[in-house]
């Protein structure tokens, strides 16, 4: 007998739960530096030091899609790792900078969870999220939605491998 943690699926979820990341993440400044290359995004505000130092913000931002990327990334453990498709992210909103050095954590409530219409594996889960650092500043909040599977979805029933080999070791 295997016990395995599969993720939440759409029985579990219900409007008003509470999920907090278990992980942080600190954003460094390679990670802006190679954002901001790898995204084309050609704001000095996110590399130029000297250019940022002469804003009211001192230092280089990080690029706000990636701190949206981040806390989303720290989200799906709680929410969506069942998901079988993302349909929206809505009122995204930066109410404090992101800088290189701070670290971040994701907070989601579920908002809404309804059966699909057009597929009878999944329903519609919808949540807001917002990332929080580590001074207890909320520095990005949204709302998402998704497609996520029903626990006997077909589509994702025994997905591990079978094995018919013995352990070797003891």
């Amino acid at each position: 007998m295997s016990t395995q943690w599969r993720g939440r699926f759409l029985e579990d979820f219900t409007v008003g739960d509470v999920y907090r990341s278990r992980l942080g993440r600190t954003l460094e400044a390679v990670d802006n530096t190679w954002f901001t290359l790898l995204t084309m995004n050609t704001n000095q505000m996110h590399f130029n030091a000297q250019y940022a130092a002469r804003t009211e913000f001192g230092q280089p931002l990080v690029v706000s899609t990636l701190t949206l990327a981040i806390v989303v990334g720290l989200s799906v453990a709680d929410t969506s790792e069942n998901a079988a498709a993302n349909l929206g992210w809505d009122n995204i909103k930066l109410p404090k900078p992101v800088y290189a050095g701070d670290t971040i954590w994701a907070e989601s409530e579920v908002l809404s969870v309804r059966e699909s219409k057009s597929r009878p594996s999944c329903g519609i889960v919808g949540i807001r999220t917002r990332g929080i650092n580590q001074r207890g500043e909320v520095v990005i909040e949204f709302t998402r939605s998704f497609l996520c599977f029903k626990r006997d979805a077909p589509e994702i029933v025994d997905v591990f491998p079978v094995t018919e080999e013995n352990w070797t070791v003891s």
